[in-house]
C-alpha cells in the first residue's frame, strides 16, 4: 500500500511505503522555512538538491545530495528549502 502525504499546503508532498517491515517516504520539499517533528528516528538523503537544516542546540548545515542525516526521534527541526529538492527517509 502506498500513502500520499501532504503538508503546509502542498509545499512538502511525499509518498509512503513499506518494504521488509521498515517504513520509508520518498518526497518532495517546495522552497520555504518549515519546522517539522519526528516521531522515530529519521534516516533521511538528500536525492536531488540540498537544504539546511538546524537540529535543537546545533547551528545550520547543509545537506546535499548523496548525503544523509540522522534526526532523533521526538525532535523538532528548523528546514530551510531555497530550490525544490528531494529526498528519501527511512524510519527507525
Amino acid at each position: 500500500m502506498i500513502n500520499v502525504n501532504e503538508y503546509f499546503e502542498g509545499q512538502i508532498k511525499s509518498l509512503g511505503f513499506e518494504r521488509d517491515s521498515i517504513q520509508y517516504t520518498a518526497g518532495v520539499f517546495s522552497p520555504g522555512t518549515y519546522s517539522l517533528a519526528t516521531e522515530k528516528e529519521e534516516h533521511v538523503t538528500v536525492t536531488l538538491g540540498a537544504f539546511e537544516i538546524r537540529l535543537p542546540g546545533s547551528d545550520w548545515k547543509t545537506v546535499k545530495a548523496g548525503e544523509t542525516i540522522i534526526i532523533p526521534p521526538n525532535t523538532t527541526f528548523d528546514l530551510k528549502v531555497t530550490k525544490t529538492a528531494s529526498y528519501l527517509c527511512m524510519y527507525k
